[in-house]
């Protein structure tokens, strides 16, 4: 049996006069790995700081195993200005303790390959710190570990390295964190925080999912809604989102009595013939766009559509830029070369990353009534699931601003909420809805997750699924990403912006290979590519060519690759192009599904066009592997 760690026997705690714990007893175990999830607000640092024993319990009692090592990771750090990173890293470690220990060795190259130990912390970004401060803890020995919010300002690869990292240690561990993705990479077991109480499920997020939704259905909730939500997530994840490695080990039979009759989160034919009836067939065009920041090549010759209802998920390392990309989208800065062109009827929203856009001095409610007390959504039967879909009618039923405030989590007392006195989520869904309330038929959203917790998170992506019009997202978060997006674009860091069929894992695999030019905060730009390494040209058993013959055989091989990239990006105009016309081919089998004869015209070319859309495909996956094998 395994060791206990950690005991809280009849905990309570408060915040003011709000309760957070109420007679809570829980412990942790050696090698346990724990998810802690909950609302903003409800207590969730509280917790993790009673279970390191830095706060004090208002009653009840908390034990620590004699000699337990603790490791806390907070939100924010306390490095001192002025400090370098291997003071703040490494402290008082002598040279030879950590370059003799392999784990040590690994966490510096998985999280500080890219910044040098010599340099001081003042002049770090917010994600290198972020790493710095993980490094900090992983290189040392704990008994248990907490994290709070672990993966705010990482990107995707950093995240994936860090889950693999944790998985591989025998440490215990309790992490607070909205990271879905992460929480089922890495947790065990899910602890829920709510209404004081805390609630453990076994297994990590999609079990938690599974497990909520048939607590709701035995207790018969009246909360219809959320239960609504927990089965919908429940069907996308039982399903198996796009690109993920490994689906949830669900116990089947419980799982599909839920979701029976749960339709797909998204009609897709439906919403794309919705969104080309507002936007028409253009929607952002770029042309032949450099765009150069300092000696960094963010794009080179880059062109690319957005098409009417298509929905674009935006990787890449940190500092390849991402954001420009969607300040370029939204008119907000030029390309050093090459054009932008916006369709006639396009109305752009830009979630930026940075908070202060609204003003502090008035109410909640005040906020969203400025722009617009009345807006109209989309049409009810373009959400999954309805019926009688011909013809897509033009506008859809109205709602008032108050009414999705409250959908949005804005209820009673909060209404009347000083903007300024909000907490940086509730300021962000609130950024986002004002926004929505400008009713754009496109959307750019910079970082949308940030500060969010799950259960606003679920209520986004439901409303984003009724959703009609262009959606371009950049996030370091997977779990939102591949739940809102049907298409992964990424930037490489050496100029390209390239369609990943494979999705987010494609993305990872490609940038461990060494695919793609190494960019600002990446871990693996550091590392040699192949073609770097010692003996990796040339070799062979006719053995190493003259020099003479080297330099032509570089030079042909260089001819070679800009052929291919050549290629590769016509391949990937023409899938986005087929993908678009698989939409419309669907949605005319909607339109037409009493007229038998024109039903099956459709059908004979729509399978047309999926056939050459599977052999561009296969052509684009064996020229990115011819690629990766002489990067």
């Amino acid at each position: 049996m395994a060791t206990n760690l950690v005991n809280l026997e009849r905990v309570d705690k408060s915040y003011g006069i709000t309760p957070l714990l109420e007679q809570v007893s829980l412990g942790v175990s050696a090698g346990e790995r724990i998810g802690l999830v909950g609302r903003n607000g409800a207590g969730k640092t509280t917790l993790l700081g009673l279970l390191a024993r830095t706060e004090e319990a208002d009653a009840g009692r908390v034990t620590h195993n004699r000699g337990l090592r603790v490791g806390v990771l907070g939100q924010r750090d306390d490095f001192e200005p002025g400090r370098t990173v291997s003071d703040v890293v490494l402290g008082d470690l002598p040279a030879h303790t950590w370059l003799s220990d392999r784990r040590a060795r690994d966490v510096l190259t998985g999280l500080l390959a890219d910044v040098p130990l010599e340099r001081t912390v003042d002049g770090l970004s917010g994600g290198e710190r972020r790493r710095a401060a993980l490094a900090r803890l992983l290189v040392r020995e704990h008994d248990l570990v907490l994290l709070d919010e672990p993966t705010n300002h990482l990107d995707i690869e950093v995240t994936d390295w860090l889950a693999q990292h944790l998985r591989g240690r025998s440490e215990a561990l309790v992490a607070v964190t909205h990271d879905r993705w992460f929480l089922d990479a890495v947790c065990t077991t899910t602890w829920e925080l709510a209404d004081a109480q805390v609630n453990s499920f076994e297994g990590g997020y999609a079990a938690y999912v599974l497990a909520r939704a048939e607590r709701d259905r035995m207790a018969d909730a009246s909360e219809s809604r959320r239960q609504n939500l927990l089965r919908k997530e429940l069907a996308w994840l039982r399903r198996g989102a796009p690109a993920r490695t490994s689906k949830p080990k669900f116990r089947l039979d419980a799982a599909s009595a839920l979701i029976a009759d749960e339709p797909d989160p998204r009609d897709q034919p439906a919403l794309a013939k919705f969104a080309s009836a507002r936007l028409g067939k253009t929607v952002v065009d770029l042309k032949d766009i450099d765009v150069r920041r300092g000696e960094r090549e963010l794009l080179r010759e880059v062109s690319w559509q957005l098409g009417p209802g298509e929905r674009i998920g935006v990787v890449g390392v940190n500092g390849a830029g991402k954001t420009t990309l969607l300040r370029l989208l939204a008119g907000e800065t030029e390309p050093d070369h090459g054009k932008v062109a916006w369709g006639q009827t396009v109305q752009l929203g830009h979630l930026s990353q940075e908070l202060g856009t609204l003003d502090p001095d008035v109410t909640v409610a005040a906020a969203a009534e400025e722009i617009k007390r009345v807006v109209k959504l989309a049409p009810d039967n373009i959400r999954p699931g309805a019926i009688g879909r011909r013809p897509v009618p033009t506008v859809g039923p109205e709602v008032t601003a108050i009414s999705l405030l409250e959908r949005f989590g804005f209820r009673g007392d909060r209404l009347r909420t000083r903007v300024g006195e909000l907490s940086g989520g509730e300021r962000r869904r609130l950024e986002l809805l004002c926004l929505l309330l400008t009713e754009p038929n496109v959307l750019l959203l910079d970082e949308p997750t940030n500060d969010l917790d799950i259960d606003t998170l679920q209520v986004i992506e439901d409303f984003l699924d009724g959703w009609p019009g262009s959606l371009v997202v950049v996030t370091h978060d997977r779990y939102f990403l591949e739940r809102t997006c049907d298409t992964v674009w990424a930037l490489l860091g050496d100029g390209r912006f390239a369609m990943l069929p494979g999705g987010v894992e494609e993305y990872l695999q490609r940038r461990q290979n060494g695919v793609g030019g190494p960019a600002a905060g990446s871990a693996a730009g550091a590392s040699p590519s192949v073609a770097e390494a010692p003996g990796a040209a040339g070799s062979g058993a006719a053995g190493s060519p003259a020099p003479a013959q080297d330099g032509a055989v570089r030079q042909a091989s260089a001819a070679d690759q800009r052929a291919a990239k050549k290629e590769l990006a016509k391949l990937e105009r023409q899938l986005s192009r087929l993908t678009v016309r698989v939409d419309q081919l669907h949605s005319a089998q909607a339109e037409h599904a009493s007229d038998y004869e024109r039903l099956m015209e459709l059908d004979g070319e729509l399978r047309g066009v999926q056939a050459e859309k599977d052999e561009v495909e296969t052509r684009w996956l064996e020229l990115a592997e011819s690629l990766e094998g002489t990067a």
